[in-house]
Protein backbone atom coordinates (compact mmCIF):
# COMPACT_ATOMS: atom_id res chain seq x y z
CA UNK A 1 0.00 0.00 0.00
CA UNK A 2 1.40 3.44 -0.80
CA UNK A 3 2.69 5.47 2.16
CA UNK A 4 -0.21 7.92 1.76
CA UNK A 5 -2.56 5.01 2.33
CA UNK A 6 -1.00 3.99 5.60
CA UNK A 7 -3.58 3.58 8.33
CA UNK A 8 -3.87 6.30 10.90
CA UNK A 9 -2.65 4.80 14.15
CA UNK A 10 -4.69 6.89 16.51
CA UNK A 11 -3.16 5.38 19.63
CA UNK A 12 -1.48 7.82 22.01
CA UNK A 13 2.29 7.69 22.22
CA UNK A 14 3.05 8.83 25.77
CA UNK A 15 3.42 6.75 28.93
CA UNK A 16 0.30 8.33 30.42
CA UNK A 17 -2.08 6.59 27.95
CA UNK A 18 -0.12 3.37 28.55
CA UNK A 19 -1.00 3.63 32.22
CA UNK A 20 -4.59 4.35 31.17
CA UNK A 21 -4.75 1.14 29.18
CA UNK A 22 -3.47 -0.87 32.10
CA UNK A 23 -5.96 0.98 34.32
CA UNK A 24 -8.89 -0.19 32.19
CA UNK A 25 -8.10 -3.80 33.02
CA UNK A 26 -7.42 -3.00 36.67
CA UNK A 27 -10.81 -1.30 36.96
CA UNK A 28 -12.54 -4.29 35.39
CA UNK A 29 -10.83 -6.69 37.77
CA UNK A 30 -11.55 -4.48 40.78
CA UNK A 31 -15.25 -4.33 39.82
CA UNK A 32 -15.44 -8.08 39.23
CA UNK A 33 -17.80 -8.69 42.20
CA UNK A 34 -20.33 -6.43 40.44
CA UNK A 35 -19.48 -7.15 36.81
CA UNK A 36 -19.53 -10.95 37.01
CA UNK A 37 -23.16 -11.18 38.23
CA UNK A 38 -24.19 -8.59 35.64
CA UNK A 39 -22.45 -10.57 32.90
CA UNK A 40 -24.13 -13.79 34.03
CA UNK A 41 -27.52 -12.09 34.01
CA UNK A 42 -26.98 -10.64 30.54
CA UNK A 43 -25.95 -14.03 29.18
CA UNK A 44 -29.01 -15.64 30.78
CA UNK A 45 -31.55 -13.09 29.56
CA UNK A 46 -30.23 -12.05 26.12
CA UNK A 47 -31.47 -14.32 23.31
CA UNK A 48 -28.70 -16.63 22.07
CA UNK A 49 -28.72 -16.26 18.32
CA UNK A 50 -27.02 -18.92 16.20
CA UNK A 51 -24.37 -18.46 13.57
CA UNK A 52 -25.73 -17.97 10.07
CA UNK A 53 -26.50 -21.30 8.39
CA UNK A 54 -23.74 -22.68 6.19
CA UNK A 55 -22.42 -22.45 3.56
CA UNK A 56 -20.40 -19.40 4.59
CA UNK A 57 -19.33 -18.61 1.05
CA UNK A 58 -20.70 -17.42 -2.23
CA UNK A 59 -20.17 -15.37 -5.35
CA UNK A 60 -17.62 -16.22 -7.98
CA UNK A 61 -17.28 -15.60 -11.69
CA UNK A 62 -14.30 -15.27 -14.00
CA UNK A 63 -11.10 -14.46 -12.12
CA UNK A 64 -12.94 -13.12 -9.06
CA UNK A 65 -11.54 -10.97 -6.30
CA UNK A 66 -11.04 -13.31 -3.34
CA UNK A 67 -12.59 -11.98 -0.11
CA UNK A 68 -12.05 -13.64 3.28
CA UNK A 69 -13.88 -12.45 6.40
CA UNK A 70 -12.35 -13.97 9.51
CA UNK A 71 -12.99 -13.78 13.22
CA UNK A 72 -15.84 -13.82 15.69
CA UNK A 73 -19.63 -13.85 15.65
CA UNK A 74 -19.80 -10.86 13.32
CA UNK A 75 -17.60 -12.68 10.80
CA UNK A 76 -19.89 -15.72 10.73
CA UNK A 77 -23.18 -13.86 10.58
CA UNK A 78 -24.74 -14.20 14.02
CA UNK A 79 -27.97 -12.22 13.75
CA UNK A 80 -29.01 -13.12 10.20
CA UNK A 81 -30.70 -16.14 8.63
CA UNK A 82 -28.49 -16.29 5.54
CA UNK A 83 -24.73 -15.77 5.39
CA UNK A 84 -25.13 -13.60 2.31
CA UNK A 85 -26.93 -11.09 4.57
CA UNK A 86 -23.98 -10.99 6.98
CA UNK A 87 -20.83 -8.91 6.87
CA UNK A 88 -19.09 -11.02 4.22
CA UNK A 89 -22.03 -11.00 1.83
CA UNK A 90 -22.56 -7.25 2.11
CA UNK A 91 -18.84 -6.58 1.71
CA UNK A 92 -18.82 -8.69 -1.44
CA UNK A 93 -21.82 -6.80 -2.85
CA UNK A 94 -20.17 -3.47 -2.07
CA UNK A 95 -16.89 -4.53 -3.63
CA UNK A 96 -18.62 -5.67 -6.80
CA UNK A 97 -20.44 -2.35 -7.03
CA UNK A 98 -17.24 -0.34 -6.53
CA UNK A 99 -14.88 -2.39 -8.67
CA UNK A 100 -17.30 -3.79 -11.28
CA UNK A 101 -15.41 -7.04 -10.72
CA UNK A 102 -16.80 -10.40 -9.56
CA UNK A 103 -16.11 -11.35 -5.96
CA UNK A 104 -15.87 -14.78 -4.36
CA UNK A 105 -16.40 -14.50 -0.63
CA UNK A 106 -16.07 -16.82 2.31
CA UNK A 107 -16.33 -16.44 6.07
CA UNK A 108 -14.37 -18.32 8.73
CA UNK A 109 -14.30 -18.26 12.52
CA UNK A 110 -16.92 -18.85 15.20
CA UNK A 111 -19.23 -17.19 17.64
CA UNK A 112 -17.35 -16.18 20.78
CA UNK A 113 -13.86 -16.40 19.28
CA UNK A 114 -11.07 -14.28 20.73
CA UNK A 115 -8.00 -13.31 18.72
CA UNK A 116 -6.16 -16.24 20.32
CA UNK A 117 -8.98 -18.61 19.29
CA UNK A 118 -8.67 -17.37 15.71
CA UNK A 119 -4.96 -18.22 15.76
CA UNK A 120 -5.41 -21.62 17.38
CA UNK A 121 -8.50 -22.86 15.57
CA UNK A 122 -9.17 -21.02 12.32
CA UNK A 123 -6.22 -19.11 10.88
CA UNK A 124 -4.31 -21.90 9.12
CA UNK A 125 -7.39 -23.31 7.41
CA UNK A 126 -8.64 -19.86 6.43
CA UNK A 127 -5.31 -18.97 4.83
CA UNK A 128 -5.05 -22.22 2.88
CA UNK A 129 -7.15 -20.74 0.05
CA UNK A 130 -6.47 -17.64 -2.08
CA UNK A 131 -7.24 -14.26 -0.52
CA UNK A 132 -6.88 -10.78 -2.00
CA UNK A 133 -8.78 -8.86 0.68
CA UNK A 134 -9.05 -10.10 4.26
CA UNK A 135 -11.41 -8.46 6.73
CA UNK A 136 -10.89 -9.21 10.42
CA UNK A 137 -13.60 -8.94 13.05
CA UNK A 138 -11.82 -9.49 16.35
CA UNK A 139 -11.58 -7.93 19.79
CA UNK A 140 -15.12 -7.89 21.16
CA UNK A 141 -14.68 -11.18 23.01
CA UNK A 142 -11.17 -10.20 24.10
CA UNK A 143 -12.70 -7.14 25.72
CA UNK A 144 -15.47 -9.14 27.37
CA UNK A 145 -12.91 -11.60 28.72
CA UNK A 146 -10.79 -8.68 30.00
CA UNK A 147 -7.70 -9.88 28.13
CA UNK A 148 -4.70 -7.62 28.51
CA UNK A 149 -3.87 -5.10 25.80
CA UNK A 150 -0.39 -6.66 25.60
CA UNK A 151 -1.78 -10.12 24.85
CA UNK A 152 -4.26 -8.74 22.33
CA UNK A 153 -1.58 -6.72 20.55
CA UNK A 154 0.65 -9.80 20.37
CA UNK A 155 -2.17 -11.87 18.88
CA UNK A 156 -3.05 -9.21 16.29
CA UNK A 157 0.60 -9.11 15.24
CA UNK A 158 0.66 -12.90 14.94
CA UNK A 159 -2.49 -12.92 12.81
CA UNK A 160 -1.10 -10.24 10.50
CA UNK A 161 2.28 -11.94 10.28
CA UNK A 162 0.70 -15.23 9.24
CA UNK A 163 -1.63 -13.54 6.77
CA UNK A 164 1.15 -11.75 4.94
CA UNK A 165 3.43 -14.78 5.07
CA UNK A 166 0.73 -16.74 3.23
CA UNK A 167 -0.58 -13.90 1.05
CA UNK A 168 2.02 -11.11 0.77
CA UNK A 169 -0.03 -9.21 -1.79
CA UNK A 170 -3.23 -9.19 0.24
CA UNK A 171 -4.90 -6.16 1.82
CA UNK A 172 -6.18 -6.48 5.39
CA UNK A 173 -8.98 -4.42 6.88
CA UNK A 174 -9.69 -4.62 10.61
CA UNK A 175 -12.90 -3.38 12.14
CA UNK A 176 -12.77 -1.08 15.14
CA UNK A 177 -13.85 -2.67 18.39
CA UNK A 178 -17.54 -2.32 19.27
CA UNK A 179 -18.72 0.93 20.81
CA UNK A 180 -20.00 -0.78 23.95
CA UNK A 181 -21.07 2.54 25.46
CA UNK A 182 -23.93 2.49 22.92
CA UNK A 183 -25.13 -1.02 23.83
CA UNK A 184 -28.23 -0.15 25.85
CA UNK A 185 -28.83 -3.80 26.69
CA UNK A 186 -25.74 -3.71 28.94
CA UNK A 187 -26.29 -2.45 32.50
CA UNK A 188 -23.95 -0.08 34.30
CA UNK A 189 -21.17 -0.33 35.33
CA UNK A 190 -20.68 -3.25 32.91
CA UNK A 191 -21.35 -1.05 29.88
CA UNK A 192 -18.85 1.68 30.79
CA UNK A 193 -16.21 -0.81 31.91
CA UNK A 194 -16.43 -2.80 28.68
CA UNK A 195 -16.30 0.41 26.68
CA UNK A 196 -13.18 1.57 28.50
CA UNK A 197 -11.37 -1.71 28.02
CA UNK A 198 -12.46 -2.05 24.38
CA UNK A 199 -10.92 1.34 23.67
CA UNK A 200 -7.68 0.16 25.28
CA UNK A 201 -7.63 -2.92 23.06
CA UNK A 202 -8.47 -0.78 20.04
CA UNK A 203 -5.36 1.32 20.69
CA UNK A 204 -3.29 -1.84 21.09
CA UNK A 205 -4.53 -3.20 17.76
CA UNK A 206 -3.71 0.05 15.95
CA UNK A 207 -0.19 -0.10 17.33
CA UNK A 208 0.15 -3.67 16.11
CA UNK A 209 -0.54 -2.42 12.58
CA UNK A 210 2.45 -0.07 12.54
CA UNK A 211 4.75 -2.65 10.89
CA UNK A 212 2.18 -3.79 8.34
CA UNK A 213 1.66 -1.11 5.67
CA UNK A 214 -0.90 -3.23 3.79
CA UNK A 215 -3.20 -3.35 6.82
CA UNK A 216 -5.73 -0.70 7.79
CA UNK A 217 -8.07 -0.40 10.78
CA UNK A 218 -11.39 1.38 10.45
CA UNK A 219 -12.44 4.15 12.81
CA UNK A 220 -15.34 3.60 15.18
CA UNK A 221 -18.69 3.17 13.50
CA UNK A 222 -20.99 6.20 13.65
CA UNK A 223 -23.97 6.09 16.03
CA UNK A 224 -26.02 2.99 15.31
CA UNK A 225 -29.19 3.55 13.32
CA UNK A 226 -32.61 2.30 14.32
CA UNK A 227 -32.72 -1.29 13.12
CA UNK A 228 -28.95 -1.78 13.32
CA UNK A 229 -29.23 -4.54 15.92
CA UNK A 230 -30.71 -8.01 15.60
CA UNK A 231 -33.34 -9.31 18.00
CA UNK A 232 -30.75 -9.80 20.74
CA UNK A 233 -29.89 -6.06 20.72
CA UNK A 234 -26.24 -7.09 20.63
CA UNK A 235 -25.32 -8.44 17.18
CA UNK A 236 -26.03 -6.62 13.92
CA UNK A 237 -29.10 -7.33 11.84
CA UNK A 238 -28.93 -7.62 8.06
CA UNK A 239 -29.35 -3.84 7.97
CA UNK A 240 -26.57 -3.44 10.53
CA UNK A 241 -24.16 -5.61 8.57
CA UNK A 242 -24.95 -3.67 5.39
CA UNK A 243 -24.29 -0.35 7.12
CA UNK A 244 -21.07 -1.71 8.63
CA UNK A 245 -19.88 -3.01 5.25
CA UNK A 246 -20.64 0.29 3.53
CA UNK A 247 -18.86 2.25 6.24
CA UNK A 248 -15.78 -0.01 6.11
CA UNK A 249 -15.53 0.17 2.33
CA UNK A 250 -16.08 3.93 2.22
CA UNK A 251 -13.29 4.35 4.76
CA UNK A 252 -11.00 1.93 2.91
CA UNK A 253 -11.58 3.70 -0.40
CA UNK A 254 -10.78 7.06 1.21
CA UNK A 255 -7.40 5.59 2.20
CA UNK A 256 -6.54 4.43 -1.31
CA UNK A 257 -7.36 0.75 -1.01
CA UNK A 258 -8.83 0.72 -4.52
CA UNK A 259 -5.41 1.53 -6.01
CA UNK A 260 -3.81 -1.60 -4.64
CA UNK A 261 -6.55 -4.19 -5.02
CA UNK A 262 -6.00 -6.70 -7.84
CA UNK A 263 -7.69 -5.53 -11.03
Amino acid sequence: MPPTSRPQTSGPQSSRPLRGRRLSRAIALALAPVLVPQTVKVRRTVPKLPEAPRPWEGGGGTDPLQLLVLGDSMAVGVGVDDASEGLAGHLAAGLTERTEHPVRWRARGRNGATARDVIDDHLAEALSEPADLIVLSIGANDAMQVRSDRAFRRDVKRILHDIFAAHPGAIVLIGALPAFHRFEILPEPLRSTLSLHARALDVAARRALERFPRAHMSPELPPYSEGFFATDDFHPSAQGYREWAEFALDDAWSHGIARVLPS
